[in-house]
């Protein structure tokens, strides 16, 4: 009993965090300087790898273009991170309860938990794994509305971040005409490239 409400415990943080987290990223109009962060953590661990691929990409335009990448790129991979976790969390939920679940010919286990989670989350709505009982019906339309929600979010917000991207390249781009696209140019635009990008 007391393993299980540690898992449920696992599970509301990790789900309520997630759901902060976006909630201050996507909607907060305003920085938000709390130290610890997800999206510090993820920019931290995958900047590291891509910073250090970049180093073996000759200095200039091929560098500046594969720099360029990683911010839309890492964005992308944020959601995904997001959305992952969001359903991992709401699966241990699932297993947390003793997996009551309705399957055909199958052994329930935790894969089909996460299974059910990530086919209500993107509301498929497959039918082959059905919740059991009411709190586990419950469950599963909140995490059906909280993926709604989730997929709603980020569709309306890609042309916004979107805009946000290319006003960036083109303040980039006059910087490096007023230069006149220099060597210290270059180096200069590298280094705000990373910093941009490291950026919450």
């Amino acid at each position: 009993m007391a393993a299980n409400v540690g898992f449920f415990l696992i599970a509301g943080v990790l789900i309520a965090g997630v759901l902060w987290d976006t909630f201050e990223t996507m909607i907060v109009p305003r920085r938000v300087t709390r130290r610890f962060r997800l999206p510090r953590l993820f920019y931290r661990v995958t900047w590291a790898p891509w910073s250090a691929l970049a180093r073996h990409v000759p200095v200039g335009n091929r560098r500046e273009s594969f720099l360029s990448f990683f911010g839309p790129l890492s964005l992308l991979l944020l959601f995904g991170a997001w959305a992952l976790s969001l359903i991992l969390g709401f699966a241990i939920f699932h297993w947390a309860m003793g997996s009551p679940i309705n399957v055909r010919n199958e052994t329930v286990n935790f894969w089909t938990d996460l299974y059910l989670s990530g086919t209500t989350f993107f509301t498929l709505g497959l039918g082959d794994v059905t919740p059991r009982g009411d709190i586990a019906r419950t469950v599963t339309v909140i995490e059906s509305g909280v993926g709604f929600g989730f997929l709603a979010i980020v569709i309306a917000y890609l042309p916004v971040l979107y805009g946000a991207f290319s006003r960036r390249c083109a303040g980039r781009y006059d910087f490096h005409i007023s230069y006149g696209g220099s060597r210290w140019a270059s180096a200069s635009m590298t280094g705000r490239s990373a910093v941009l990008s490291r950026a919450d």
